[in-house]
């Protein structure tokens, strides 16, 4: 594995290059971790786990502009989202914060037969491994660090290759806030040295989001060393339409669904379900609004849709296209790709025989359907081998909720869109991955809920 490397996707530039971990430092950076575990973890109290956690919030606020930048750089995020990611990575440390106590607070059992009571109390477990990808280099730290700091455990975090400059911009954030050295330990390892840490006894968790092939890398060694595992994989979300009274606003939601991130967003919305009767107008209308989303320059305030994150990421892009059209789909929207510079395309005619149909496709390409009735626009949402999140529009209420008890997804969002909050759980099922991220739920997977019985 190459050197880590900040190369701006938006003009080819190498900006930066950082080298790999060695082996001795890497054993260094685990023993750091644990000893902060044994030591300062186990000595302070979740109220002044809670002050750091906060103070975290307020960097990243203060920060917020040169963190911005930084990941504009490294994936090429239009400069507005990359603020928006920074102010609800705050958001995240800040939830946190609030309700630590909360969290933590231990939970008595109604005992079914004897005298006495018995509680149930939240420790940690010890240092766990984070491993992260680039398109959300803040967030998706925040929601994994945020939770696990305030129970106490450390953290060990490999970051992507591409996001160097942004994986060290956080540590340093977490030791300017007064965390010691060992509560989070940025490492820049590779493939190998990581299979080393999971296996290593000192490290008691691993957190991944990434591919399905990452993930799958990960819990197999993680099951040979029986280490409990929360994954955060790939989406192909379906966006089913059965009725609006207002389809212009409903293609907007639409469109700032599918186009979010520059379309590389695990959660957004890849294929769009729609109902037979409102079928002809939402594609004239989705196709002309995505069209007038034009690649521009991710540094501009007024850039929608940047370059995708790397030269390599457009080009399986553009294979992944090219395959679907060859297998019979057929592009009613598109345009001329520019380098890392993606066209928003529209794919129509997709059908189960197509690869591509079993595909999640991480840029600026979606993928209508027609249903025939409800209960087909359900068959359509759940066939696919993922299953993270779904959005449901329609203007009956009952009709909504029928159709989210259906749908094979960990999340259901009725009538909106970017509506995700550091309360609310992440995660999906299927090839999605298992476990959740934020909220309560997201401070109890790296927990050990111990029972105690007293006589």
């Amino acid at each position: 594995m190459s050197d880590y490397a900040v190369i701006n996707p938006a003009t080819g530039e190498t900006v930066k290059t950082y080298p790999r971990i060695t082996d001795e430092q890497l054993d260094a950076a685990i023993a750091s971790a644990d000893e902060a575990h044994r030591g300062w973890s186990r000595a302070s109290t979740v109220e002044q786990r809670a002050a750091l956690i906060r103070r975290v919030a307020e960097l990243h606020t203060e920060r917020r502009q040169q963190l911005a930048e930084i990941i504009v750089r490294e994936m090429g995020k239009p400069l507005e989202q990359a603020l928006g990611e920074v102010d609800f990575s705050a958001d995240i440390y800040a939830y946190y914060a609030d309700n630590a106590v909360d969290l933590m607070k231990d939970e008595p059992i109604t005992l079914l037969a004897g005298e006495g009571s018995a509680l149930i109390r939240r420790s940690s477990l010890g240092v766990l491994l984070g491993i992260m990808p680039w398109n959300f280099p803040y967030y998706q730290v925040a929601r994994f660090a945020g939770p696990n700091l305030i129970v106490g455990n450390t953290i060990l975090l490999k970051h992507a290759s591409q996001c160097p400059e942004s994986a060290a911009a956080i540590e340093q954030i977490f030791l300017d806030a007064g965390f010691p050295e060992g509560a989070y330990v940025n490492i820049y390892a590779d493939n190998e040295q990581i299979a080393g840490v999971i296996a290593d006894p000192r490290v008691h968790g691993i957190s991944l989001t990434g591919s399905e092939r990452a993930g799958a890398a990960v819990a197999e060694t993680a099951g040979r060393h029986l280490k409990k595992v929360v994954l955060e994989l790939g989406g192909s979300d379906p966006f089913i339409l059965l009725s609006t009274d207002d389809l212009d606003a409903t293609v907007e939601a639409a469109v700032a669904a599918r186009l979010d991130n520059n379309g590389q967003a695990c959660n957004a919305a890849k294929r769009f379900i729609v109902a037979d009767d409102l079928y002809d107008s939402f594609l004239e209308k989705f196709n002309a609004a995505i069209a007038s989303a034009v690649p521009g320059d991710p540094m501009h305030a007024d850039t929608v849709l940047g370059p995708l994150s790397s030269a390599a990421a457009a080009d399986n892009l553009q294979n992944q296209l090219d395959r679907a059209v060859a297998q019979g789909a057929t592009i009613a929207l598109g345009g001329e790709r520019n380098g890392t510079y993606f066209p928003s395309t529209v794919l129509t005619n997709l059908t189960p025989d197509n690869d591509a149909y079993h595909e999640e496709f991480f840029g600026p390409v979606a993928s209508i359907f027609r249903a025939t009735s409800e209960d087909d626009a359900i068959r359509l949402a759940n066939d696919t081998p993922f299953g993270l999140g779904s959005y449901v529009f329609t203007t009956d209420a009952e009709q909504a909720i029928r159709v989210a008890n259906q749908i094979e997804a960990g999340m259901v969002f009725i009538n909106l869109v970017g509506a995700d909050g550091a309360e609310l759980p992440f995660g999906g099922i299927k090839r999605s991955g298992s476990g959740r991220e934020l909220g309560r739920f997201g401070a109890d997977e790296f927990v050990n809920k111990k029972m105690i019985r007293i006589g």
